[in-house]
C-alpha cells in the first residue's frame, strides 16, 4: 500500500476513535520504533490530517542536556552512546507522561537537533476538545522499569513501527552524514549506537505492542 494511503487510513481510524470519546477526554497512543523507521514522519502527517485533534509528544524532548552528559561517570562514553536509553531523562519521562494522563493538561519539552539540547515547554497539552495524544519515541514499549510503566499506566493503545534494519541503518547514516558527521564518522556511530539500540527495541517491543504497523 502506497505511504500516503496508509496515513490516510490510520487518520480514519483515528478520527473514529475520536468520534467515541466523551467531551474533553484523550486516547493515548504509543508509538515506538528503531532509529530510522519513520516515527516522526507519520506523526507528523497523522498531524497534517488531524490538525488540532491530535497532539504530539516526543520522547526525544527528554534527552538529558550535554551539560548533564559531561557529569556522568563515563562523559565520553555518554556522548557518544547519546540515543542510547541510559541518555534519556526516563523518571522524569514517565513522570510527565503519567501525571499529564491523570490530569489531561500538561507541558512537554520538544528537542532541537540544531542546537543540540531539549527546549523546555515546547508543547502544551490541553482538554478543549477530544483528541488522541500520540507520544512517539524509541523505548516507550521496553519491559525495564521505569519504561514499562507506560504501557501499564498511560498507554490505551501501542503501535510499534516496522522497518527492516538495513533500511533503517542506511535512513540514519544518512542523518548522520547531515548533521556533518564524515562517512567512517557515521558508519562507525551507526555500528556502535544505533545498530543496537535496534536490536533492544526490536526485540523487546515487538510483544508489548498491540499493532505492528510496516510502511516501506
Amino acid at each position: 500500500m502506497e505511504q500516503s494511503k496508509i496515513y490516510d487510513q490510520l487518520a480514519t481510524e483515528l478520527m473514529k476513535k475520536i468520534d467515541q470519546l466523551e467531551d474533553n477526554s484523550q486516547y493515548w497512543i504509543g508509538l515506538a520504533g528503531v532509529p530510522g523507521s519513520g516515527k516522526s514522519t507519520i506523526a507528523a502527517e497523522l498531524k497534517h490530517r488531524l490538525e488540532s485533534l491530535l497532539t504530539i509528544i516526543p520522547m526525544d524532548g527528554y534527552h538529558y542536556y550535554r551539560h548533564e552528559l559531561d557529569q556522568m561517570d563515563d562523559p565520553k562514553l555518554a556522548h557518544a552512546r547519546r540515543g542510547a536509553p541510559f541518555t534519556f531523562n526516563a523518571k522524569r519521562f514517565v513522570a510527565d507522561l503519567t501525571e499529564a494522563k491523570k490530569l489531561g493538561t500538561g507541558t512537554f519539552p520538544d528537542f532541537d537537533h540544531n542546537v543540540g539540547d531539549p527546549i523546555e515547554g515546547a508543547i502544551t497539552l490541553t482538554t478543549k476538545t477530544p483528541q488522541i495524544v500520540l507520544v512517539e519515541g524509541n523505548y516507550l514499549l521496553l519491559d525495564d522499569s521505569p519504561w514499562c510503566l507506560l504501557k501499564e499506566q498511560v498507554f490505551d493503545e501501542t503501535w510499534l513501527l516496522y522497518v527492516p534494519h538495513a533500511e533503517s541503518h542506511r535512513r540514519v547514516y544518512q542523518r548522520h552524514l547531515t548533521t556533518g558527521l564524515t562517512e567512517n564518522q557515521a558508519r562507525f556511530r551507526v555500528e556502535q549506537n544505533d545498530s543496537p539500540n535496534a536490536e533492544l527495541i526490536t526485540t523487546a517491543s515487538t510483544k508489548n505492542a498491540n499493532r505492528i504497523i510496516k510502511i516501506d
